[in-house]
């Protein structure tokens, strides 16, 4: 059996090949994107240029939303395919799924209730379950197939805002292209409202989702079953408020809505920022432990405990070692980060414990690696940085044997009995 690769450790995979669900996924998203924007090529097929042009307005928005998710993963960063699956779920299967159906209630609602009522009740009633249905099925995926990539309530909130961005990136480029074929100058307005006024909505609906998904994955018990139920049906309640408040109530409901919706956009920071709290919380309760084995050292906990610190050791290791140091570097850090959400896991009891184990056992040894490459590319002891000083363990240091720490020491359940002649490294 072939080694894992860093990557593949620190990403949970059994073995260095992308997971082929993904990949499948993956495909399935990009072709559902393409149907979707052939189907709106076919609306109005006497302007092909109304697809580019509303492509290209709504790609800004979409840019910068994503690098602000990518700037809120960074901690305990998620696997980049699991991120770019989640996005081109949103643009691809959610988007032509919802459109299909939409178009397909209102039609049927059309014949038992008229044109007019018809597309009222579609938008602000079955729009919203139906989109936030086929948005959630990408996060109750995650939860049944990729559980373990789920550590909090951040990443569901950036699986479920990726999503959300990218339903509303194919979305947006339909109304621009209504604009566009409509009254000259409307354009423009669309764009201020959708790219710039609420460019947030469909993301922060659908990380109402992502939370209940998330509170699944981490808790055990009967709120594990209700709280994506209550996630869904928060995330419809916001999305039907924006649309049947601007349809029924006029400038004054899409006033109240948007204040709503502040609101709730306040509370998602708040919960950002808190688990971002208890993630360093975290590394600084379990990795202790690990310090008599000369894995961990006080400073290295320190360090790990700030974007910043962060940052100053990958370069200092670029500075002592080159390019391997500093990837070296930044292997140690992120895998640290899981062992520390490993030993989580374990406490709540959202692991069973050989499970734990042999994660364990692949996390230090990658951890081990990471010394020992950043050793044999490191020409000779230099000045270390200001948060390396007086260290006298942990990346700089040889550790010792891990199997000789006394595991009451580490907060987690007792090792499981191993078959005769099974391999303890890893491999």
């Amino acid at each position: 059996m072939p080694a894992l690769s860093p990557k593949s450790v620190l990403e949970g995979r059994s073995s260095n090949r992308a997971p082929v669900s993904l990949i499948i996924g993956l495909v399935i998203s990009g072709v559902c994107m393409l149907l979707a924007l052939a189907s709106y090529f076919a609306m109005d097929p006497g302007a092909p240029g109304n697809v580019v042009i509303g492509m290209l307005l709504a790609l800004p928005t979409a840019i910068v939303l994503v690098a602000l998710i990518l700037l809120i993963d960074r901690l305990e960063p998620e696997p980049r395919l699991n991120l770019l699956v989640a996005f081109g779920w949103g643009a691809g299967v959610a988007l032509l799924g919802a459109l299909i159906v939409n178009s397909l209630g209102e039609s049927v609602l059309a014949v038992v209730l008229g044109p007019e009522p018809a597309t009222v009740l579609t938008v602000s009633v079955i729009a919203p379950v139906v989109e936030e249905s086929f948005k959630g099925a990408l996060l109750l995926f995650l939860l049944v197939v990729r559980r373990g990539e789920i550590d909090g309530p951040t990443d569901g909130i950036v699986y479920a805002g990726l999503c959300g961005l990218g339903f509303a990136l194919v979305e947006n480029v339909l109304y621009y292209m209504q604009g566009l074929a409509s009254v000259p100058g409307e354009i423009w307005g669309t764009v201020l409202i959708r790219g710039v006024v609420a460019p947030l909505g469909h993301p922060m609906y659908t990380a109402m989702t992502g939370l209940g998904i998330a509170y699944a994955a981490t808790h055990r018990g009967v709120g594990r079953v209700f709280a994506p139920i209550l996630g869904w049906c928060a995330a419809v309640f916001l999305h039907a408020l924006w649309n049947g408040g601007s349809v029924l109530f006029g400038f004054g409901g899409l006033v109240l809505a948007y204040l709503v919706e502040a609101v709730v956009l306040a509370v998602l920071v708040i919960v950002l920022v808190r688990d971002r709290r208890r993630l360093v919380h975290l590394i600084g309760r379990y990795l202790p432990s690990y310090i008599p084995s000369g894995l961990v050292a006080p400073n290295d906990i320190q360090m790990l405990g700030t974007m910043r610190g962060r940052r100053g050791a990958r370069n200092w290791a670029r500075h002592q070692a080159g390019a391997v140091g500093a990837q070296a570097m930044g292997d140690y850090q992120l895998a640290a980060t899981e062992l520390a959400l490993l030993h989580a896991q374990a406490e709540r009891r959202t692991i069973d414990p050989q499970a734990f184990f042999a994660r364990r056992g692949q996390i230090v040894t990658l951890m081990g690696m990471a010394r020992e490459a950043f050793f044999r590319r490191m020409p000779q002891p230099k000045q270390p940085a200001p948060w390396a000083r007086n260290q006298q363990s942990g990346f700089f240091t040889v550790p010792q044997q891990l199997h000789d720490m006394p595991t009451h020491k580490l907060r987690i359940p007792p090792q499981p009995p191993q078959p005769p002649g099974r391999p303890g490294s890893w491999s």
